[in-house]
């Protein structure tokens, strides 16, 4: 690709089924490397699955899925792994390993799972940590840091895998304002470095802020795809969501946010009471 950007997943006419139900339908997209896509969809379009199919955890009926240039099709789990690296919304051990434990374990990729980490593998680790800004946890057990430090933890162990590509499941669910911002913050600086970033979400701002690309799923085909500021629009959240709102633009039009009428409405009734 010219100017050095690469073309790092792309999903040709993708179809999954569960029995008799049709989850995705025909699926088409492509994501470039240094891309931060957001994926919007209410639950049970089908972003999970989707997830699942890109990482050669569930096989598609029909179509094509390539990583890298790579088809995945008959890729083994270890030749997956050097070719993506997963972040799920939330993880619970039955240990309680330590952080620089727990993120060693993504070199594991590279050398096998029974194999004695070695100096290499120890120093990728605490190269991640530090680049995720959490090297001082090192020595602290992972069930007893917050969920914004943990999340931060998952992504340095998914950059240990010597991967560019990261697909993350709401990976700011159940964080708190200040940590959702923290972590966004890192993963917009990975796809600064030229990381592929593929996140569900269901925040719309959070695509405003942070994504350069939208992909939004209902019933399980494409409905829209491209730039938040393009996509995302009064209607697309009413037809997306089945909620109504007012896109208001902030900080000199340079973002937008969405303010259910709802609220709107509320909050007039309440200045109107207020007032009589």
């Amino acid at each position: 690709m010219s100017g050095g950007i690469e073309l790092s997943i792309t999903v040709k006419n993708l179809s999954f089924s569960y029995g008799n139900h049709k989850v995705l339908d025909d699926l088409s997209f492509q994501a470039m490397s240094g891309e931060m896509i957001c994926l919007l969809g209410p639950n049970g379009v089908g972003k999970s699955t989707l997830f699942k199919i890109i990482l050669r955890l569930l096989h598609q009926n029909q179509g094509k899925v390539e990583i890298s240039g790579q088809d995945t099709e008959g890729l083994s789990v270890r030749k997956m792994a050097e070719l993506a690296a997963y972040i799920p919304q939330s993880h619970e051990i039955t240990f309680s390993y330590k952080v620089f434990d727990m993120v060693l374990m993504g070199t594991t990729v590279k050398t096998g799972y029974l194999s004695q980490p070695d100096q290499k593998q120890k120093r990728i680790a605490e190269e991640k940590l530090d680049q995720m800004g959490i090297l001082e946890l090192k020595n602290r057990n992972f069930d007893q840091i917050s969920g914004g430090e943990r999340q931060l933890v998952l992504i340095a162990r998914a950059l240990a895998q010597d991967t560019k590509v990261l697909i993350m499941d709401e990976p700011t669910a159940n964080l708190d304002y200040g940590n959702q911002i923290k972590v966004l913050t890192q993963i917009k600086g990975l796809a600064g470095l030229g990381y592929t970033i593929l996140q569900a979400t269901h925040q719309p701002e959070q695509a405003f802020l942070f994504a350069d690309k939208v992909i939004a799923l209902k019933d399980g085909r494409l409905y829209a795809y491209g730039t938040p500021g393009k996509v995302i629009t009064e209607q697309f959240i009413k037809e997306l969501y089945d909620v109504d709102v007012k896109m208001q633009s902030i900080c000199n039009d340079r973002l937008r946010v969405c303010v259910p009428v709802t609220a709107m409405r509320q909050d007039t009734e309440i200045k109107d009471n207020n007032i009589g």
